[in-house]
Formats: structure tokens, sequence, C-alpha cells
């Protein structure tokens, strides 16, 4: 049996007293906490002999001196192991307490963000603490036996199962495989060349990073094209298990864990210094940005964020501009950037809006390459129309000026068991051949090419007078209005003297409101709003009242209708 289907197996010891969608904040830890101890099993004694020395030093200087003992970029100061902590039975659960919180600061974080210490209480409540430890202390997760690499993998795959599991809730911290998948390869398209060299080392970014997927699949694709490049990632999360699963893949996959922040990029940007060589990020669709509103406009009228404000309903493109910032000037190198939209951020907003604007931005700066449009249904926690972004600020020749949109709404295949609102996949052949459709640049059923400029249009305002004309003896008209129950209560013989006033009117038709007014108050006493009364049944409209918008040239960014399924 595999080592990824032996501890899934460790899932057995739950069942009944745990939810299936619960069974990974058991397993996810245990896991991380078995594959440290024999990462670090070799230098154990000389770190524990380091420490001792080292006692009276300060934490910082300490951490120094005990990471180069460790030839890791963490440590762990305890005694003790999981099989030791099986000799003490009756103490195991404050045994193992003690044994987490003697780890580096960067490590013991992770156990707290995932409230580790609650697990361990509940575990030995149900009496399953020393079957859990004894379990996990039997895999052989050493190095020599899973490579990083490998064991990245590994983990990656029980974040994707248990994020499955949990459905419900999937989506807001973590991405379908297949999705991941297709906006990375789009990403790196277009750089297949240089990632293949020789010694290559990119940085990759994403501001909403969850679990870690887009850093996963990132570092998985490029190692797949060229295993002696290095891709190093950095990435945000407001979420604090999501923030402690991420960490740790990071840890596992031997990355630097320091480039792994908790916040909100938004409002507590963590790497505000740092440009990256590309960027993933999947967003939450429709969240208001109200909670961090006061950071974010200070910084946009102090700072010129970005090159409007979207409403505050909508956060989407708060997103999409946070990484345009993070893009590298075309003299470094330049960035690409792949994001995944709905549909409110292609139409939301008229021309002048802040929505508006920042279409127009990219637009202007050309840093808008490609839209794809994908099959409904492929999230965990939503069934609406989804929409990958790709921008960069190095766009090859033959793209400079243009946008291209590919259609792949139809695309994709139903899942025999749907998760949640996910109801159907893309499958290899599906990925590969949007990425050849996008890759091909050319124009076709399900892929089109555009100008920059054929998007925008600018609104004009054209004032035109409203005409009316009056006809006091159609019989339609007289008999509406005499049918108009505010007609049918007037006092004192007024409906049938205003009827007599209109039929001694010598015109048929009368053009002027205030002619028509003179002949019936020269005869009858009215009210404003009894003439109002008249006036609405007797009166016709000629021409158009106040405003005409007419389309131009412009700013704002618009997509026919018979081009993306959906889009406005």
């Amino acid at each position: 049996m595999s080592i990824s289907a032996l501890i899934w197996s460790t899932a057995d010891l739950l069942r009944g007293d745990y939810k299936q969608s619960e069974y990974g904040k058991i397993i996810l830890p245990f896991t991380l906490l078995r594959r440290l101890e024999c990462v670090l099993e070799p230098t154990r004694e000389a770190v524990l002999n380091e420490y001792d020395t080292r006692k009276k030093l300060s934490a910082s200087a300490q951490d120094r001196f005990l990471m180069r003992k460790s030839e890791h970029n963490f440590y762990n100061t305890s005694k003790y192991d999981l099989s030791k902590l099986m000799a003490d039975s009756a103490n195991i659960a404050d045994n193992l307490e003690r044994y987490i919180t003697r780890f580096s600061p960067n490590v013991a974080e992770i156990f707290e963000k995932y409230e580790f210490s609650k697990q361990i209480e509940k575990l030995a409540e149900n009496d399953l603490l020393f079957l859990i430890v004894e379990k996990f202390s039997s895999f052989d997760l050493h190095p020599q036996v899973v490579s990083n690499h490998k064991m990245g993998l590994l983990f990656e795959e029980l974040i994707r199962k248990f994020a499955e599991a949990s459905n419900e809730t999937a989506g807001e911290h973590f991405t379908p495989r297949d999705i991941v998948r297709l906006t990375t390869s789009l990403l790196f398209a277009s750089d297949d060349e240089a990632l293949t060299k020789s010694g290559i080392v990119r940085s990759l970014y994403d501001p909403t990073a969850g679990t870690g997927g887009f850093l996963s699949s990132g570092t998985e694709f490029i190692h797949e094209l060229n295993p002696k490049a290095t891709l190093v990632t950095f990435g945000q999360e407001l979420n604090g298990e999501s923030y402690a699963i991420c960490k740790a893949d990071m840890i596992i996959k031997a990355q630097p864990v320091e480039n792994i922040k908790h916040g909100n990029s938004l409002s507590d940007d963590q790497l505000s210094t740092k440009k990256f060589d590309y960027m993933l990020s999947n967003p939450p669709f429709g969240v208001e940005w109200k909670k961090v509103q006061k950071q974010v406009t200070a910084e946009h009228k102090n700072q010129g964020f970005g090159a409007g404000l979207p409403r505050v309903s909508d956060g989407s493109l708060l997103f999409l501009l946070h990484l345009v910032s993070k893009m590298k000037t075309k003299h470094e190198g330049g960035s690409r950037i792949g994001i995944i939209l709905n549909g409110s951020p292609l139409f939301t907003g008229g021309a002048g809006s802040g929505e508006s604007e920042i279409r127009r931005y990219l637009l202007e700066n050309d840093l808008l390459e490609a839209i794809i449009a994908m099959p409904n249904d492929m999230f965990f926690n939503t069934g609406i129309a989804t929409y990958i972004w790709i921008l960069s600020n190095k766009k090859e020749a033959h793209r400079e000026g243009k946008v291209q949109l590919v259609n792949a709404s139809n695309m994709g295949e139903s899942m025999r068991k749907s998760l949640g609102s996910k109801r159907k996949q893309l499958n290899e052949d599906d990925i590969n051949k949007i990425v050849r459709t996008y890759g091909e640049f050319a124009a076709s059923k399900t892929s089109k090419l555009f100008s920059t400029t054929d998007f925008g249009y600018r609104r004009i305002t054209v004032e035109r007078p409203l005409q009316l004309s009056y006809y006091p003896h159609d019989a339609e008209k007289l008999e509406a209005l005499q049918n108009d129950k505010a007609f049918i209560k007037l006092k004192d013989d007024l409906g049938s003297s205003i009827l007599t006033v209109l039929s001694q009117i010598a015109d048929d038709k009368i053009m002027s409101r205030t002619q028509f007014k003179a002949e019936l108050e020269g005869k009858v006493k009215l009210t404003a709003s009894q003439f109002k009364l008249i006036q609405k049944h007797l009166q016709a409209q000629r021409g158009n009242k106040g405003k005409e918008e007419h389309g131009v040239s412009g700013n704002k960014m618009r997509l026919k209708p018979s081009l993306l399924k959906g889009i406005v």
C-alpha cells in the first residue's frame, strides 16, 4: 500500500467520533508533525546539545544557532518524538503539547493556527490519541524515502481530499484541481523556453493563497518543465486554518516559510515591497470590502492605488489592482497574471465609474491579454459563470494591442458524483485544447481577436425637449378620461363643465401646452392636479424626454454577447 493510502487509512480510526469533513483537522497536522521529525532526526542530538549550550542567549540569537545546527529553517528542542510519547501513555496529551511548543516559532505558529491543542484534547477524551500517535509513528516519511517533491504531492493530495469532503465551505479556501491546472498552464504557456533553461529562478505570488493550491500547482508545473528550475513561492491568506495548511505545505516542500503571510492582503499587505514574475489568484466572488474600506480608500487617495475603486459590495477588482501593483517593470523582465473572476468585473459600472476606470486602465496600458469563459458548475460553492483573465506587461509582439476571447463554456464533462455545486470538470484533453487555442492566437469558432479599442465607448448625454400635442375631441381619450376614478370623484358637476368646455374648443389638435391650458382656464376653474388629470388623458408625446445616450469611442469595456456566453 502507498504511503498516501496508509495515511488516508487513519480515517478508519476516526469514524464515528468525527465527521468526514473533520478528518483533515487531525490527519494533516499529524502528517506534518511526522514529516518534520523525520527530517530533523539526523541533527536532533546536535540541536539538543546546542540548545543546552545557548540557553542564556536571547531567543533571536538562539534561533540562529539552532537553525544552523538543524541544517533547516526550523528545529525542535524537545526530547520527544511520536515513538517516545507512547512510552508514557498516561501523560501522552500533555507531553504531545510540550513537544509541539518546542518547535521553532515559524512551525509552532502552524500548529497554533490549526488549533491543534483542541484536537489533542478531543482525541484524548475519545480515547483515540494513543492510537493516532501509534499509527503515525509507523509511517516512514524520511527524505531519503519520500523526497520533498513527492511529499509535496502527497500532502497536496490529502488537502484536496479533505477539501472535497467538506465541499460546502471548500470554495472559500480551495480552488478545484482542474481549474488550478488550467490557469497555471495558461500563465506559463508563453514562457516555456525560459523555464526550460538551466538555473532559472522565478517568483510566484498569490494574495488569496487559501490552502496553497496555486502555489503548489505552480511548483509542480515548473518541476515538470524543468526539474532544475527554482520557483520561489509567496502568499498571503486571511483564514487562520487555511494559512496553516498553506504554510505546512511550503515547509514540506522546503520552501521558505517566511514567504507565507497571515492577514488581509488589501488592508495589510505584508509583502508590500515585493514584485513578482508570476501571480495567480482566485479571489472570493462578490464579497464586500467594507471592513477595509477606510484603509483602501486612504491608500487610493494618498498613494494613487489603482485607476479607480469598485463599489464596496464587490472587491474582486481590488485584488486585480493589487496584483497589477506587484508587476515588475519591462526593464526588470515584466510579469504575468492569471486571475479567476465571475462576470461582474466585466460589466458592472457605467462609463466613468470606478469599475469602468479600472477596465479602461487595463486596456489603455495594454495589460489584458486574454479572457477565457469557463463552463458553469465548476466550483464547490457556486454554479455561476466564471472567467480566467490573463494579464501581462510583456506581451509577445503579435499580441500587442490585442485581446483574445476564448469561449470554453461548452467544454468539460459531467462528474459521476457532484461535490457541492461542482458538477462539471475539465479533463486533461480539455485543458490541453484550451491552452492550445490560447497559444495559437487565431480566430475560430471559439477564439476571437480584438483590438483593445474595440471594447470601449464614451457616454454622451443629448437633451431633447419634450414635445406634447393635445386632442380635445378624441373619442378614445375622452372615454379614458371619464372612466378615471379621479375624474368620477369630481364634485359640483365639474366633470360635466370640463367636457362641455372641451367640446367647444375649435381645434382638433393643439400643439402648445400653454395654449391648451388657456383654452380651459378661461372657461372653467381648475386646480393644478385637475389640469394634470385632463392632460394625462388627452396629450400625446412627440420626441424623447430628457437623456439619450450615444456610444462613440472611449472608456467602458463591453464584450459582445455573441462572443462569450453570459457576457453583456
